[in-house]
């Protein structure tokens, strides 16, 4: 298959996977598993900012020299401020809450709890876009092999993002195949929000160092505001620093190894 349409789906293919774990659990995932799967996804999304993102953009602006870190650092807070901004105006609920965020809005829960998570797959989405129109515009920093690489680690912290959206919509009746429709479509933003980027690909490379690091804000966004307060609540919060330490390792050996 064509290395571009795998950059594209895998991202997808790893939310659809893990929906798919509605049809093996019960009801609601364990409690200590699901908090070694968010400290999981932690440590791929974090891997993948620093050296996919963060790395390849202060890369490219070498020649500047110690400012080589301005467009990183201005891309890294405008990532920040665009998802603290659609916080704000998206009505959503996270895992584990019962207090909704955003504007008032009468949608049910599911739709609130699904947009949470199609919130955050949108930037992830976008950076593999952005490293994809990279790689095929000829830049020297990012390889095919590293575009790959990003779209299998966003893929692997898919894998327990999916299960944890489709799993707890069984406890309010939904069939598993809705279940698994409705986990799986959170996920079809990703490969969305990618190609959108690649076509708008002669924009995007000019300002490639700038994207790169938005993309890793936004990433880092979910991580500290959703991701590690949740596998961070309660008791045994050490299981999700151990699955933390697992997807962080994993991302950056593939990373450095593809890439």
């Amino acid at each position: 298959m064509n290395p571009i349409y795998i950059a594209l789906l895998l991202p997808f293919a790893g939310t659809a996977l893990g929906s798919s774990f509605v049809f093996l659990l019960k009801n609601k995932i364990p409690t200590l598993f699901q908090k070694a799967l968010l400290g999981f996804a932690s440590g791929v999304m974090v891997a993948a900012s620093v050296w996919s993102l963060l790395i390849p953009a202060m890369n490219m602006c070498e020649s500047s020299g110690k400012w080589a870190v301005m467009p990183a650092l201005i891309g890294f807070l405008c990532g920040i401020a665009f998802l603290l901004l659609m916080d704000r105006i998206i009505p959503h609920l996270h895992l584990n809450s019962s207090t909704p965020e955003g504007p008032h809005s009468k949608l049910s829960r599911t739709s609130m709890l699904t947009l949470a998570v199609t919130l955050h797959n949108l930037p992830e989405g976008m950076s593999v876009g952005v490293v994809l129109a990279g790689a095929l515009e000829g830049s020297v920093e990012i390889s095919s092999a590293a575009v790959i690489a990003l779209a299998a680690g966003i893929a692997i912290q898919n894998i327990p993002e999916g299960a944890i959206i489709s799993t707890p919509l069984r406890a309010e009746n939904y069939s598993k195949s809705h279940a698994f429709f409705l986990g799986a479509l959170s996920g079809i933003v990703e490969p969305i929000g990618a190609i959108l980027t690649l076509l708008l690909a002669a924009y995007v490379i000019p300002i490639l160092p700038y994207l790169l690091a938005f993309s890793a804000g936004s990433m880092m966004y979910v991580v500290v505001e959703e991701l590690i307060p949740e596998s961070a609540a309660g008791k045994h919060s050490n299981i999700g620093t151990i699955g933390f330490a697992i997807g962080f390792s994993i991302m950056m050996v593939l990373d450095v190894v593809l890439g």
